[in-house]
């Protein structure tokens, strides 16, 4: 078995707890209008490996990651789910924490035979970083090109298989910077039971030079980062609509 995989770093600090081994693959169906990884999109390419060479990888510096361990992202990492799930299982066999960074996209809950897959790599897979693009479908397809309800499926069959989660959703000025977006994904997450933490990313355009290399014209152009104060004002919008849910479930259940 062996995958395409676009990079990998060495000593990732944001991409699940502690120090990890941050493995990304080549290969995404998303084409979201902020990503900063263009280079990735197509599935080919890249450099072929084996699981066993980045179990080896992760081995040889084993002491670094003592509080940490493997995660995967992309790209889409899913879209080589046969090699994730070797992977993980050659690393649930030494022992090694693995994390796996999705966008939920490839998951199709009336699909058996992906489901019966995605089960067998749940059974392997400690941690996941979902990102929750945009609440709304409509919009989520005009950011994304799809519309998001299997992503938020996906999050509730996380809830319901009591996977560990981390969202994650990124604020962007005059798309997600928008009250009533963020209440809403608030409100989504203080439905599930299974959520561990949440990451309100701020936009940034780091990406421009990325596209400008490849040729393609970068499709926010013109619309500024945000600020670390607007990203904390989000999360609390977000951390409101929590609360929010929570408390109505509660009284809910009286």
């Amino acid at each position: 078995m062996k995958g395409y995989v676009h990079s990998i770093e060495s000593f990732g600090t944001v991409d699940g707890p502690g120090i990890r081994l941050v493995v990304f693959l080549k290969g995404c169906p998303m084409r979201c209008l902020y990503c900063h990884n263009p280079d990735t999109w197509e599935p080919g390419g890249g450099t072929e490996m084996e699981p066993e060479e980045i179990i080896r990888q992760y081995m040889a510096s084993q002491t670094y990651y003592r509080n940490g361990g493997i995660t995967v992202s992309g790209g889409e990492p899913m879209m080589q789910l046969d090699f994730l799930i070797e992977l993980f299982t050659l690393a649930k066999g030494h022992g090694i924490h693995t994390c796996l960074d999705t966008s939920g996209i490839l998951y199709v809950p009336d699909n058996s035979k992906l489901t019966g897959k995605i089960d067998l790599l749940l059974t392997v897979t400690d941690l996941i970083l979902l990102d929750i693009k945009h609440i709304d479908s409509a919009e989520h397809q005009k950011l994304c090109g799809h519309p998001n309800e299997n992503i938020l499926a996906f999050a509730r069959y996380l809830d319901h298989k009591h996977i560990p989660v981390w969202i994650r959703h990124v604020v962007v000025p005059g798309i997600t910077f928008q009250q009533e977006e963020l209440y809403r994904v608030g409100r989504f997450i203080g439905s599930l039971s299974n959520v561990k933490a949440l990451d309100v990313l701020p936009y940034h355009d780091m990406g421009k030079e990325k596209y400008k290399q490849l040729g393609i014209s970068y499709p926010l152009e013109n619309t500024k980062p945000l600020s670390a104060e607007e990203a904390a004002a989000a999360r609390t919008v977000i951390l409101r609509g929590i609360r929010d849910e929570r408390r109505q479930a509660l009284n809910d259940s009286r």
